[in-house]
């Protein structure tokens, strides 16, 4: 005779685990609705400062960056902050800290092509300001949707 008795209770997932994967979605959520707003302020900034006399003509290729390849370009390396983001929240354990180290970093990294793109004072300064406009969005965002009552 078998001496264990059927509860009747089953197994579900961990609540950590719930807690882990809702922190997951709230900060893709969060990101994508601060990539978007960062997309439409640097896209705006950038129209602002063609309007104020800015070519955005880069010597190498004697292309004029079109506004469209602003918000794609903020677009896509927002998205990858996004990503960064998630990887420290999973596998980090001091995620904003860590995000906001990264991310910084990595903004600071960004500003040398603009410098040495051979561009006029102008533009040059113009592609600073507009690297700045989406950190400035994307970064303390995702820092606060990482932070904990540890950090």
């Amino acid at each position: 005779m078998n001496s264990m008795n059927d509860t009747g209770v089953v197994a579900g997932p961990a609540s950590g685990q719930t807690s882990h994967t809702h922190r997951l979605r709230r900060l893709a959520g969060t990101g994508f609705i601060a990539t978007l707003a960062a997309m439409v302020a640097t896209t705006l900034a950038a129209a602002l400062a063609q309007a104020v006399g800015v070519d955005f003509e880069v010597p190498d290729g004697g292309e004029t960056i079109p506004l469209s390849g602003f918000a794609v370009v903020t677009g896509f390396f927002s998205v990858v902050g996004i990503v960064i983001a998630v990887a420290l929240l999973r596998w980090s354990a001091r995620p904003a800290k860590r995000f906001v180290w990264t991310a910084v970093s990595l903004t600071a990294i960004s500003l040398v092509p603009p410098l040495l793109s051979g561009a006029n004072t102008a533009t040059t300064t113009a592609l600073l300001g507009l690297h700045l406009v989406p950190a400035t969005m994307m970064i303390p965002t995702l820092a606060r949707s990482l932070r904990t009552r540890t950090d």
